[in-house]
């Protein structure tokens, strides 16, 4: 890989970008770590919570089953099964609530057609090969003598990429209010477990802000390399 593609100005627009993307993992490690060790009121499970949620918007054909990992939890919807981490599945702490409440969201925004939801999840699979062929042709085009034409298709690839993780944005923050509503909702939690709930799943959703940030920061960054090469 050229040296130049590493020159100083292009790494200082990704630097502020970096450093919330540090951040974002500190934060919601140290946030879920916290909160884990907080039991709710009502001593529910995440596995009870979830099921009662999905249950009470008619959701019954969706099953909720056990992951291995950490900060595994998520939604899957061609099977329809939402996979909560052990911790989350089996604990009853506020973070473990919060969590399974999300993922729940996620499960209703898919039943009821959310569009933002809709919209990422057709470009999924677009955005997954962009993100793969689009450094691929910035590579070529650097090798082939600063090729411009191959070096704008790698652009105009990873445009997909960008614009995946912006409606990924509205898709998690929607899902997080839905969380809170549900949990305030079905009375899982006390009046003074909603700010700490939020709290668990802020931290989360800084996750896709940096992740975000990130990709229009690589963005930049091929277009300054790219005008460099015209020039």
């Amino acid at each position: 890989m050229p040296l130049l593609f590493y020159d100083l100005p292009s790494l200082l627009i990704l630097l502020p970008a970096l450093i919330l993307s540090f951040y974002a993992q500190y934060k919601v490690q140290s946030t879920f770590n916290h909160f884990i060790r907080v039991a709710n009121y009502g001593g529910y499970t995440g596995a009870e919570v979830a099921r009662r949620i999905l249950d009470s918007q008619g959701l019954t054909d969706v099953s909720v089953d056990v992951v291995r990992g950490y900060l595994t939890d998520h939604y899957d919807p061609r099977k329809k099964v939402l996979r909560l981490s052990e911790s989350v599945y089996r604990g009853s702490s506020i973070a473990s609530i919060g969590v399974a409440a999300n993922e729940a969201g996620h499960a209703i925004q898919h039943a009821r057609g959310y569009i933002p939801l809709s919209i990422r999840n057709a470009i999924v699979p677009i955005a997954s090969f962009a993100s793969q062929a689009a450094f691929l042709f910035i590579f070529l085009g650097l090798f082939m003598g600063a090729n411009t034409i191959l070096m704008d298709i790698g652009i105009y690839l990873f445009l997909a990429v960008v614009a995946f993780q912006l409606i990924t944005l509205p898709v998690e923050y929607n899902a997080s209010n839905r969380a809170v509503e549900l949990l305030r909702g079905h009375g899982f939690v006390a009046a003074n477990e909603e700010r700490k709930v939020r709290e668990v799943l802020n931290a989360a959703a800084l996750t896709y802000v940096a992740a975000a940030a990130s990709a229009v920061a690589q963005l930049l960054r091929l277009m300054m390399l790219r005008g460099r090469r015209r020039d």
